[in-house]
């Protein structure tokens, strides 16, 4: 009969080879991080991107292996063996899994780094940076939901389980679909977003009368960053049951106005040729639309719009402020008479210069 001190020797020399596995493997995988941190900036941006993104599975992966080779050293019953077994074969199945993941979610950053998202006219890198995440992350919960029901049939009695709810499912499954409606259907709004693109990222959008851009799109709700840096959560379902403004859905380029009130003795003529050289002279203008017209005309004013283009939303709002300042100081330098006014007719005045008699009638 073997002693104590025999009997756990196995127990000692597995636990010093796991030890001695992952403590390699660690170092080698320390230094290599080491090294690409003191690479310059701009040394394979992708490659760092792709390490930082393997490195947590690159340590299951070690200490699955650690742990397999150790148990080898190990003797144990038949049924303890078969037990280890089909753990290692649902862990086997789910490192499967985070490989496939990884891997599909690698080859989507590189599509996406390969995109113009810094150019003035993004409209297409836009679109296809929308599409992919939207997709990345129906593809992470799809991976995730296989993986986890794959490594669960390595189990006998969870099959078994899962036969049983299948079975039973009736009421506890209506009453599951009621309670999840709100996240399917953002989730499904989440896939008609990808495919019809009503709005994408970076879109200059008006939601609950808040202006902004699509910050984030996630797979059941978005973040638009506000004007005034909050952030507005809106759930998907949201977009596809009411009406928002989308100023760049077609195109990056906007046309900016300017409304302006001013007496009606003002040249409009003047302020037409001021108007231009004002957008001329602005490096935010884009050489397209210049335009102003009398748009009203109220009781005491005549208002005056001005349209002007420009290359996208934050370059047109500047362009609109700039134009309405210097327009401004335009009329008061030089038609201050023009400023709006309030009018009023003295009456004995204009009873003198009336027609003789025309007062006694």
């Amino acid at each position: 009969m073997p002693t104590p001190l025999v009997s756990w020797i196995p127990w000692l020399i597995a636990l010093g080879v796991f030890a001695a596995i992952m403590a390699a493997g660690l170092s080698l995988q320390y230094a290599v991080t080491c090294w690409l941190r003191r690479q310059p900036e701009d040394w394979h941006p992708f490659l760092k991107h792709s390490w930082h993104r393997v490195r947590r599975l690159l340590r299951f992966m070690l200490a699955l292996l650690a742990a397999a080779v150790a148990l080898q050293m190990i003797p144990m019953p038949q049924g303890t063996a078969d037990a280890v077994r089909r753990i290692f074969t649902a862990l086997f199945t789910i490192q499967m899994g985070w490989i496939v993941m990884v891997a599909a979610n690698l080859a989507m950053d590189r599509y996406v780094q390969g995109l113009a998202l810094g150019s003035a006219d993004n409209l297409l890198a836009r679109k296809a940076a929308t599409q992919m995440r939207i997709f990345r992350q129906a593809l992470n919960v799809l991976l995730v939901v296989l993986t986890v029901a794959f490594a669960l049939m390595s189990f006998e009695a969870v099959r078994q389980v899962g036969v049983s709810l299948f079975a039973s499912a009736g009421v506890a499954g209506i009453v599951a679909g009621l309670a999840a409606r709100p996240l399917l259907e953002n989730l499904f709004a989440g896939v008609q977003l990808a495919l019809t693109q009503p709005l994408r990222l970076e879109d200059a959008v008006v939601i609950n009368n808040e202006w902004g851009w699509v910050e984030e799109i996630n797979s059941t709700y978005i973040v638009v960053r506000l004007w005034d840096w909050r952030r507005q959560v809106v759930p998907l379902s949201y977009l596809f049951a009411n009406p928002f403004t989308n100023w760049t859905r077609s195109s990056a380029a906007l046309i900016g106005t300017v409304f302006l009130y001013a007496d009606y003795t003002l040249p409009m003529d003047a302020i037409r040729a001021e108007a231009e050289r004002i957008a001329k002279a602005s490096p935010r203008w884009d050489g397209k639309v210049i335009n102003v017209q009398v748009s009203d005309a109220r009781e005491q004013v005549m208002e005056v719009r001005v349209l002007a283009s420009a290359r996208d939303s934050p370059t047109a709002w500047d362009l609109r402020c700039e134009i309405r300042e210097k327009l401004i100081a335009y009329i008061r330098d030089n038609f201050p008479e023009s400023l709006p006014r309030v009018r009023r007719e003295d009456y004995r005045l204009a009873e003198t210069m009336a027609p003789e008699g025309a007062a006694h009638h």
